[in-house]
């Protein structure tokens, strides 16, 4: 579904990624592992469209989307959930799913999805008329991940989902998005939490200094030595 070839970016003099080649399958759910500054945001915001290539091609569906604005990628089916939440805080949670659509005008099917979006997250019905800034951290990434959903993705791009949150707010952000994978959105995860990410991933890049230093299924990862003792603080 998503094939990534020798993706390169460069933030001025420093390369950020050194040739990252990837791919998800349909179906899905793949995670990027790896510690602060290994290039695993820059990875999502470069097949998304947000930072610029600067070599490498990105290929969704068979078609060649390096170029593509990012605007375009949520019309063909990708939706990225982004680092930090981004929601608009001056807005209500309303508002915010109705953004998430955009891009579409089936007024029925949108509201059928804001529906399900509702349903998934209970939190978010609660606070429909609140200011998105009112939110605590977890709702506000309850509210990141239904909008994203509001534009009906085939492919979802979910970046650091239980970044700043309580342990038990964790649990349910990671059980919704076996929620969602199970509802047939393929993802791909970029998450800090390595044990969280392994046990939801059916496979795992694991990201050093902008490079791919290990690749394969996610359990197999969680449970090799070099792993476990680099980012499960295991042994």
């Amino acid at each position: 579904m998503l094939s990534v070839e020798n993706l390169q970016v460069n933030y001025g003099a420093i390369r950020a990624l050194h040739g990252i080649s990837l791919k998800v399958e349909q179906g899905e759910v793949v995670t990027l592992i790896g510690c602060n500054g290994a290039g695993k945001t820059t990875t999502l915001r470069a097949i998304s469209g947000i930072v610029k290539s600067s070599g490498g091609t990105v290929k969704y569906e068979g078609r060649d989307i390096t170029r593509v604005k990012p605007h375009e990628l949520v019309r063909l089916g990708i939706a990225h959930s982004p680092e930090g939440r981004g929601v608009f805080a001056n807005m209500t949670v309303e508002e915010n799913l109705d953004l998430g659509a955009y891009a579409r005008h089936d007024h029925s099917e949108i509201a059928k999805d804001r529906e399900k979006g509702l349903s998934l997250f209970p939190r978010l019905r609660e606070r429909y008329k609140q200011l998105a800034g009112t939110l605590s951290g977890g709702e506000q990434q309850m509210l990141a991940m239904a909008r994203a959903l509001m534009a009906r993705p085939r492919m979802l791009l979910l970046d650091e989902p239980s970044l700043g949150l309580a342990p038990q707010v964790v649990q349910t952000i990671f059980q919704i998005i076996r929620e969602i994978n199970a509802a047939g959105t393929t993802i791909l995860l970029v998450e800090q939490n390595a044990h969280m990410a392994l046990k939801v991933a059916h496979r795992a890049y694991v990201l050093e200094v902008g490079e791919i230093a290990m690749e394969g299924d996610a359990q197999k990862l969680a449970a090799s030595d070099e792993v476990r003792k680099a980012y499960l603080g295991v042994g």
